[in-house]
């Protein structure tokens, strides 16, 4: 088995005990409060982790270069950005069908990865793409709120440029990884996630500042929940940008879509929520396009 696909699916683990623990905080802190815990947490951490890993090496830290500052402030911020989106569509009234679009992120992927890094993925590839997709969005939607009329919207725009910044994020993540000069594939990872870590920490400490004061005071109180939430991020974060620098960001997007099958679990079996036909059916097709997509690999 390639080491892309464990690590994914460890990261996709670790991603969904974040939004649990999320979930834990909700009424206690803002939308963007919660997303700071993320951050401001992950950003020491990730810093100890360059420490531990370069210790004991004879070689020294993976030079930077230009791109990998351009690629990695790109990502940081279109991340950011296509967050903001998604949290935009909460309070829309065509939130489902934003949602659905917002999911286009891996296609969209594709796109930037072709474009970007000149990365093109094979058909059987692309064909578990579109299935997966297609789970992702049968879960995402219920077909009795949707008309043809929503999905000519703002909220179809919003949502297809959440997914358009989510992709360019996934790549410009990869291409920040691998313009490093010189260093394995976890360091890099740890070198990158380290950098973005205290970009968007930052980023968005001057946000919380200027338009929610206080709200930064109210996460460093909730620290007992808040901490778990930044470890969790910063695991998941690490397993993405070692699973990118490793393998096409297109791919990784598509088999971390498994996420959704352990919020399920997780639905079922902690909060005790049961799930429709057309959720499972979903999730069965998910499962499906991340088999043919490990077959066709």
């Amino acid at each position: 088995m390639e080491l892309w696909i464990p690590i994914t699916i460890a990261a996709a683990f670790a991603q969904n005990l974040r939004f649990m623990l999320q979930k834990h905080l909700k009424g206690q802190l803002s939308t963007f409060g919660t997303t700071y815990a993320r951050f401001v947490w992950a950003a020491p951490l990730a810093l100890i982790l360059v420490v531990i890993l370069q210790s004991g090496r004879t070689a020294a830290l993976p030079e930077t270069t230009t791109g990998f500052f351009v690629f990695g402030t790109i990502g940081g911020v279109t991340q950011i950005l296509a967050t903001a989106l998604l949290v935009q569509l909460f309070g829309m009234r065509n939130f489902a069908v934003g949602v659905t679009f917002s999911k286009t992120e891996t296609v969209q992927a594709v796109i930037f990865g072709i474009i970007i890094l000149g990365e093109a993925i094979g058909g059987w590839g692309f064909v578990a793409i579109l299935i997966s997709l297609l789970g992702v969005i049968l879960i995402s939607v219920n077909p009795a709120d949707v008309s043809l009329r929503g999905f000519f919207s703002r909220s179809m725009l919003i949502g297809l440029g959440s997914g358009a910044l989510f992709g360019i994020s996934a790549v410009s993540y990869r291409a920040a990884s691998l313009s490093l000069g010189s260093g394995d594939f976890l360091i890099r990872a740890a070198v990158t996630l380290a950098f973005v870590t205290v970009l968007q920490t930052a980023l968005m400490s001057l946000y919380l500042k200027f338009r929610e004061p206080g709200e930064m005071g109210r996460v460093f109180a909730a620290w007992r929940v808040t901490l778990w939430v930044g470890v969790t991020g910063m695991l998941g974060s690490l397993g993405w940008f070692t699973a990118m620098t490793l393998q096409n960001a297109a791919y990784v997007r598509a088999l971390g879509q498994i996420e959704l099958v352990f919020t399920f679990a997780a639905s079922y079996v902690i909060f005790k929520e049961r799930s429709s036909g057309r959720e499972i059916t979903g999730i069965m097709l998910i499962v499906i396009g991340i088999l043919v997509l490990l077959v066709a690999r």
